[in-house]
């Protein structure tokens, strides 16, 4: 027998210039601020690889293409409601400039600099996921009502 479980489906997009940069936002959404890669929800219907390449052209003005899948972050909900999921892609080929939107500001930093940002809560936690050979996963979950990250 077939299960169901409701999801909600996003996506984050490591986007490298080839010089030692990524392209950076720093969120304006009071709901997780701070800087991280650009990205945002997958629409119903929409194929998840479309989907990074629609976030980023809306979030930063860049047209992106020949995405890698890198792995996906996931928790369920404490109570479970629902399973969050964020496919995370990376890549170096990219068109366009850099524009900022009402998502937030769009900017290029050196990557040895990005840990000295304001960033998103457990946004550093991903890192790994786009940087590690091997390292395709990280899962959430609750132990003594704390978060805990693992990865794969």
């Amino acid at each position: 027998m077939a299960k169901k479980e409701l999801c909600v489906l996003t996506n984050m997009v490591m986007v490298q210039d080839g010089q030692g940069r990524v392209l950076v936002q720093r969120r304006s959404d009071k709901g997780w601020p701070g800087c991280t890669f650009p990205g945002g929800h997958v629409e119903p219907g929409e194929p998840f690889l479309d989907s990074a390449v629609r976030e980023v052209r809306e979030e930063t003005g860049l047209t992106v293409e020949n995405l890698q899948l890198c792995g996906v972050k996931q928790w369920t909900q404490p109570g479970g409601e629902y399973r969050y999921i964020v496919f995370l892609y990376k890549t170096n080929c990219f068109s366009g400039e850099v524009t900022s939107s009402d998502e937030g500001e769009a900017f290029w930093c050196p990557r040895e600099e990005l840990e000295s940002l304001d960033l998103a809560e457990g946004f550093d936690i991903m890192l790994p996921v786009f940087e590690k050979d091997g390292t395709t996963e990280v899962f959430y979950t609750i132990e003594n009502d704390e978060w805990l990250h693992h990865y794969r």
